[in-house]
C-alpha cells in the first residue's frame, strides 16, 4: 500500500516537473519564432534572388549556346554556297560543249537550280543573322537585369546579416535550450506539443490561464478545470482550441501574499528536484 502512494506521488511529481517543463520549452520556442518574425521576409527575399540570378545565368548559357549554334549555321550555309558557285562554274563551262539540246537543257537546270540553292541559303544566313543579333540583345538585357538582382542581392543580404548578427548568439542558444529541454519531456508529451504548435495559427502549443480563460483562444475555464490545471495531476487541454493549459509560475493566486507565493514556489522547487533524482 505504502509502495503504491509512493509510486502515485512520483508520477505526480514527474508529470509536475514536465508541464514545467514544457511551459518553459514553450516560451523558448515563442522567444525563436519572435527572432525569426525580426527578420521578416529577408530570408525568402534573400533565397528567391538568389534563384532568380540561377535561373537568369541558365537564361544566359541557353541563348549563348543558341547563339553559338547559329554561327556554326551560318558557317555551313556560306559553304554550301562556295560549293554550289563551283558547280555553276562547272556546269556554265560545260555549256560550251555541249552537242544536243538535251544535253543543254539539263546543264540550264542544273545551273537554275544551284542558283536556287544560293539564294535560299543566303536568306538562310539572313535570317539566322537577325535571330543572332535578337538573342546578342536578349544576352546583353539579361546581365544587365542580373546586374540590377545583384544590387538588390547585396542589399537584401547585408541587411539580413545585420540582423543575424545582432540576434544569431541568442537565438544559437536558444535552440540549444530547446534541445535540452526537449529531451527531458516524455515522448509522447512532446509529439503532442509538436503537433499541436503546427497545427495553431500563433505556433502556441501551450497557453497559461488568463483571467480565467484559455490564453490561447480565451474560451473561460470552469473553476473545477482551473483547479485540476493548478494541481499537476494530468495535462488538461483546452477543450475548444485544444492546447495544453498550464498555470503561469509566476502568477500569484487569488488571496496569496508575497510570503505565500514565495512559500509556495520553494515548494514546487523541492518536488522538481525530488522528480529530477
Amino acid at each position: 500500500m505504502v509502495e503504491k502512494k509512493r509510486e502515485s506521488q512520483l508520477e505526480e511529481l514527474t508529470l509536475e516537473n514536465s508541464l514545467s517543463v514544457l511551459y518553459e520549452l514553450q516560451r523558448v520556442d515563442s522567444r525563436i519564432a519572435q527572432i525569426l518574425m525580426l527578420r521578416g521576409e529577408l530570408p525568402m527575399a534573400v533565397e528567391d534572388l538568389e534563384d532568380g540570378i540561377a535561373g537568369l545565368q541558365i537564361r544566359i548559357e541557353k541563348l549563348q549556346e543558341a547563339l553559338k549554334e547559329g554561327t556554326a549555321d551560318i558557317t555551313t550555309k556560306r559553304h554550301e554556297i562556295k560549293s554550289a558557285e563551283v558547280l555553276i562554274k562547272k556546269y556554265e563551262g560545260q555549256l560550251m560543249n555541249v552537242r544536243n539540246n538535251r544535253e543543254y537543257e539539263g546543264l540550264t537546270k542544273e545551273i537554275e537550280y544551284q542558283q536556287l540553292d544560293v539564294e535560299l541559303r543566303n536568306k538562310q544566313i539572313k535570317d539566322l543573322k537577325a535571330k543572332g543579333e535578337e538573342l546578342s540583345a536578349s544576352i546583353e538585357e539579361t546581365k544587365k537585369l542580373i546586374e540590377e538582382r545583384e544590387i538588390d542581392l547585396r542589399e537584401k543580404r547585408a541587411e539580413l546579416d545585420a540582423l543575424i548578427a545582432e540576434t544569431g548568439v541568442e537565438e544559437e542558444k536558444l535552440r540549444e535550450e530547446a534541445i535540452r529541454l526537449q529531451a527531458q519531456l516524455p515522448e509522447r508529451l512532446l509529439r503532442a506539443y509538436l503537433r499541436i504548435c503546427r497545427n495553431v495559427r500563433n505556433g502556441l502549443g501551450v497557453v497559461t490561464v488568463v483571467r480565467g480563460a484559455c490564453g490561447g483562444c480565451f474560451r473561460s475555464i470552469p473553476p473545477q478545470r482551473q483547479l485540476d490545471i493548478r494541481s499537476h495531476k494530468r495535462v488538461v487541454v483546452c477543450e475548444n482550441c485544444g492546447r495544453i493549459i498550464v498555470d503561469d509560475p509566476n502568477e500569484e493566486l487569488p488571496g496569496e501574499d508575497a510570503a505565500e507565493g514565495e512559500k509556495r514556489e520553494k515548494t514546487l522547487a523541492k518536488r522538481r528536484k525530488r522528480a529530477d533524482r
